[in-house]
């Protein structure tokens, strides 16, 4: 029987509900469902059927015997198919065993068909040298890889943006994949065979910034010793792609408002406008619409640009996509450095992959993926080449070792990390938690000045509350302590834009440049 295109699957919840929608969600993809309603009847019926199973799609919360020991079970019976689970009770900590005992992928319920359909034929396609990741929801032509609902309705969005003109803004935080969602609206749409321009707003000197975009003549300034078109003029009948917009001048904002809104440019130098064609998408790490409050962007502009806003939601938030990420990109190293065969990734490393938090999100892992392909000396990707994120993360000790050598990895059961439900998003499950205190065991821990690191008292010397001001200074005092005085990231983590942070150090008279001691 040919698996790929009529796959067996084997679907292991206790659910009756849910056996029914996953079987309905295989027979839709083509596929064949058989059905178990405990890990004691999967297991018989691997060991006994005729019938070659090609997939497993396992619930990890049952009675009688979970998901996770379905498969150490298998494990043991040396049955070698791939497992998907699915979780909707669990977090973090439970996903990272199942990709350690093995998991393939996993979906969080309720399961949408397409998602499911998705990780099957990924499963399908894995040990296949080619076209390995066809089953991935991938653009062609820019590599975008998703499996998470949200992505899925980024895409979408993105899809809706193409059919028309209309201005676009791409807003996420560094290394989502802006550039690649602004690239898939310009291959989706009419314009697909145009020119695509970008510009990296925040990386242009102020004084050239208007020169880039619009362009200048010959001895429009000291200098300018030939005519230059300039990005819109490059960008004519196409596409022009504005990255960090926010970080524009003022007197650069009303130059773009015109070329929105007339369809004009003023080139430097030059004593006529001139008309362009270009349609518009605009990217930014930052929150416009608060920028536009504290009066560093025009709202005129902000209106015109922010017709169709797209959110692309931080890695930690649909590690979803990591599994399928960190594929696709070691098979895309490895045939780039020129590997013999496909690359090879251990199940310790999904694991860990998947509990790291990725503030530096896609690109990080990226780089991340690309640095340990070209440390790899045997086709097998293993967690001693990640030591970066090892180092990071309980359970794994891993340090650097000279060219060509392997450092062992500790051997820790399970990562230390709390049970966080996943629709809450990954992000939580990576933060300190100080939990089991009472209000009356915080007042005798202030008393006693013998506050845990990471302990914030609410009660002060005296046994009274502390005011909200006293708090927030320690917490402030703190995070610039944890993250080391990076103050994009301890805005971020406080959740306030970093003026806000600055004018709050300056309020409370903190040095920011101070190692900040914290009692053990």
């Amino acid at each position: 029987m040919d698996q790929t295109a009529s796959p067996n699957v084997l679907v292991v919840d206790d659910d009756p509900v849910q056996r029914r929608l996953l079987k309905a969600a295989v027979e839709h993809m083509g596929g064949n469902a058989f059905m178990a309603e405990d890990g004691d009847i999967a297991l018989e019926f691997l060991t006994t059927t005729r019938d070659p199973i090609a997939i497993v799609v396992l619930d990890l919360k049952m009675p009688r015997m979970d998901g996770l020991e379905v498969m150490r079970r298998m494990t043991q019976s040396g049955i070698e198919v791939p497992v998907i689970v699915q979780t909707g009770h669990g977090g973090i900590e439970t996903v990272v065993e199942a990709m350690r005992a093995g998991a393939f992928d996993f979906v969080v319920k309720p399961v949408a068909p397409e998602r499911l359909a998705v990780s099957i034929r990924n499963a399908l396609k894995v040990d296949q040298s080619e076209e390995r990741h066809a089953g991935f929801r991938m653009d062609p032509g820019t590599g975008m890889v998703s499996a998470s609902p949200a992505m899925e309705r980024v895409m979408h969005l993105a899809q809706r943006a193409a059919a028309s003109l209309i201005p676009v803004v791409i807003e996420g935080e560094s290394g989502v994949g802006k550039e690649k969602i602004a690239r898939t609206i310009q291959r989706a749409s009419d314009r697909r065979h145009k020119p695509f321009v970008t510009v990296n707003c925040g990386a242009i000197p102020d004084k050239l910034v208007e020169s880039v975009l619009f362009g200048h003549e010959r001895g429009a300034f000291t200098g300018a010793t030939e005519k230059h078109r300039g990005k819109f003029m490059e960008a004519n009948g196409g596409t022009l792609f504005l990255d960090e917009i926010g970080d524009l001048s003022p007197d650069i904002q009303v130059k773009l408002l015109r070329a929105v809104q007339d369809g004009e440019i003023e080139t430097v130098g030059a004593r006529q406008s001139a008309k362009v064609d270009v349609r518009l998408i605009s990217a930014t790490n930052k929150n416009l619409i608060e920028e536009v409050k504290a009066g560093r962007f025009r709202e005129d502009l902000y209106y015109r640009l922010n017709v169709f806003p797209i959110t692309v939601p931080p890695l930690r938030n649909r590690k979803e996509d990591v599994p399928m990420l960190v594929r696709s990109f070691a098979d895309r190293f490895g045939r780039e450095h020129g590997l013999r065969g496909p690359v090879s990734i251990s199940p310790e490393v999904l694991a860990m992959l998947t509990a790291y938090d990725w503030p530096g999100n896609v690109r990080q892992l990226e780089n991340a993926v690309f640095r340990a392909v070209v440390l790899c000396d045997d086709g097998l990707l293993t967690p001693d080449l990640f030591p970066q994120i090892a180092a990071q993360l309980p359970g794994y000790d891993v340090r650097e070792a000279g060219a060509g050598q392997r450092v062992a990895v500790s051997d820790a059961p399970s990562l230390s990390m709390p049970d966080v439900p996943l629709q809450r998003g990954f992000a939580e499950s990576q933060q300190r938690v100080v939990s089991g205190l009472s209000l009356g065991d915080l007042g005798a821990t202030a008393k006693t000045g013998s506050a845990a690191r990471g302990m914030i008292n609410a009660i002060g010397d005296d046994g009274e509350l502390r005011t909200l001001n006293e708090v927030e200074e320690e917490v402030i005092r703190f995070a610039l302590q944890f993250y080391s005085g990076q103050m994009s990231e301890v805005a971020r983590r406080l959740g306030i834009g970093r003026s806000t942070l600055y004018r709050k150090i300056k309020d409370y008279g903190i040095d920011a440049g101070k190692t900040f001691e914290i009692e053990a």
